[in-house]
């Protein structure tokens, strides 16, 4: 048997006509670029859809209520798999006998369309608010059609059966009449009010934002320790031993004296200026302590006397290169006594510091005592305001300062610093910082620093971080009786949860939590694409109407309603 060049043998046998090789008729390739579109057109032509629906005429309905995708670009991988597993999961209830009609969704407001048109202006170099807001939403609906459009087709290749011919949008004009209609009901049962409270703010965006709107990622923050010195508590040289409970005898005075520093611990420097109080656990152990050596130039000195948690001393002690001398018990009792001078006190801020306590104080890390700027966190803004009564009757200002605009810079609340950058419009973090830092030094207040890598709020859209900042906004009360129904907006939701069945079950837990943690809910953003809040206030006595008791709710609320299903949501700007 003789070779060929090629190293083949010549006349060798064939050999897959000894097997039994499986046959179809599907070919080879599948060529799926020119064939999906065949079939798309075929289903097309056979009315399929329809066919499903009519076939399905009288069986027990499934409805998959479609949470939509953001109609601002292509879809991508997250809402390709979202839209077949929805697929996957409406085929097989209209195969298990059900009447399965999917009606597919956009949500066609809000940032994610807004930061798209201002990217634009930006690289035309066009000024937002230099544009008549309806020219401006008219942009924003024409953006998001057009992607509606887009997203419809991708879906559509991906083989998704819906009713992709009269899918709902946010931004239909019967959506907005009935957003706009169910937010005056709020107003009617007396939820909805204007307050002033810390937010989540995006500088960036220049908005609000709800906490489902942020997300945590890993930064590297600036820490301080701060000195807030005693003016004045249980001591000799008191003018008056300040407490809850009024003694009526002045017991041996040994625990506080003024002269002595209470210790707070921050990952935010920028927002000493907004500090108002320091709050305190009765849980906690304190103790008073004597600097005995300092090796730094700046900070504790030997003789001055601390007010820290037993627990936390020694970590304390390490951070600022100090040794310390534990001298005296410190009862939390008479913590509540005592009134700090704020550290920044000869920039301007010369008011009394009260002790609060707060069960959101704990001994993990810091000081045991916490910095309180009510301004600028939840559980500052809450311990703040239930503290109201208390600190008008000792003569405190409850009045909560605006220290930091929506630009991220620092207002005239803040004397010293007014003009520092917080956070600037591209999401870096400013000069503050550094400018509180060195104030502190300068006023020899500052105890010790660091860095500290932590998680932090961003913005899921911008992905800059945002701050908490005080400032005026609409909310829905979660806690206040619903007039006329002796419930609350956070009884009917939590209610409705345990009505529900979760699959899986871990899901109810879930959003059970989120329920009975949510603070009030603020629905208002300072952006133009949107359904505009729909009630009219009164700057005088704040009242807002609609409301029960006027007289012309009903035909105001009529009237508004009628506009927005004829003209939209623009009809409030005409």
């Amino acid at each position: 048997m003789s070779r060929q060049d090629d190293g083949k043998e010549s006349g060798a046998r064939d050999w897959r006509e000894t097997l039994f090789l499986p046959k179809t008729d599907f070919p080879m390739k599948a060529g799926l670029p020119a064939r999906e579109p065949e079939m798309l057109a075929r289903w097309e032509r056979l009315g399929l859809y329809e066919r499903l629906r009519e076939d399905a005429k009288g069986r027990e309905k499934y409805i998959l209520h479609d949470g939509p995708p953001y109609a601002n670009g292509n879809i991508h991988i997250g809402t390709g798999l979202n839209k077949i597993l929805k697929d996957v999961i409406v085929r097989s209830r209209q195969m298990m006998g059900k009447d399965a009609n999917y009606v597919p969704g956009w949500d066609c407001h809000g940032l994610p369309i807004e930061w798209k048109i201002e990217e634009q202006y930006r690289s035309q170099g066009k000024d937002k608010d230099e544009v008549p807001i309806n020219e401006f939403r008219a942009e924003c609906r024409e953006f998001a059609d057009q992607w509606i459009n887009v997203q419809r087709e991708e879906f559509k290749r991906l083989g998704v059966t819906g009713d992709w011919d009269n899918p709902y949008t946010t931004m239909s004009f019967d959506a907005e009449a009935t957003i706009a209609n169910e937010l005056m009901k709020f107003a009617m049962n007396g939820l909805l009010y204007r307050g002033s409270k810390p937010v989540m703010w995006s500088v960036v965006e220049r908005t609000a934002l709800a906490e489902a709107e942020v997300e945590y990622q890993e930064i590297s923050s600036p820490t301080i320790w701060v000195k807030f010195p005693v003016k004045y508590g249980k001591g000799g040289s008191s003018p008056k031993w300040i407490s809850r409970e009024e003694p009526t005898s002045q017991p041996d005075m040994k625990y506080v004296f003024p002269g002595d520093f209470i210790l707070i611990w921050t990952t935010t420097p920028w927002t000493i200026p907004g500090n108002r109080a320091i709050s305190f656990s009765r849980s906690i152990e304190y103790g008073r302590y004597l600097v005995e050596t300092a090796e730094n130039d700046f900070g504790p000195r030997p003789g001055e006397h601390i007010l820290v948690a037993d627990k936390l001393a020694d970590e304390c002690a390490e951070k600022a290169k100090i040794t310390l001398r534990r001298t005296d018990d410190v009862p939390s009792e008479l913590i509540s006594g005592i009134r700090c001078r704020h550290p920044l006190r000869d920039l301007g801020f010369d008011f009394d510091v009260p002790l609060l306590e707060g069960d959101h104080v704990t001994e993990e890390t810091g000081t045991g005592f916490v910095h309180t700027a009510p301004g600028h966190g939840r559980d500052d803004f809450d311990i703040w305001t239930e503290n109201r009564a208390w600190l008008e009757q000792r003569g405190i200002d409850p009045t909560i300062p605006y220290t930091v605009g929506p630009d991220g810079v620092f207002t005239a609340d803040a004397p010293g610093f007014e003009g520092k950058v917080v956070i600037n419009d591209k999401g870096k973090f400013g000069d503050a910082n550094d400018a509180v830092i060195k104030a502190l030094i300068e006023a020899d207040a500052l105890f010790s620093r660091g860095r500290l890598t932590h998680d932090y709020p961003h913005s899921w859209r911008s992905k800059k971080p945002v701050i908490f900042r005080n400032t005026p906004q609409w909310f829905i009360a979660m806690d206040k009786d619903i007039e006329g129904a002796g419930d609350t907006l956070r009884a009917r939701a939590l209610r409705a949860i345990s009505e529900t069945r979760w699959v899986p079950s871990t899901g109810q837990n879930r959003i059970t939590g989120m329920i009975n943690t949510k603070p009030d809910w603020v629905i208002s953003r300072q952006r133009a694409w949107g359904v505009p809040i729909t009630v009219f206030r009164n700057t005088e006595s704040d009242e807002v109407i609609p409301r029960a008791g006027f007289g012309k709710s009903d035909e105001l609320i009529a009237r508004i309603t009628d506009a927005f299903a004829k003209e939209g949501a623009d009809a409030w700007f005409a």
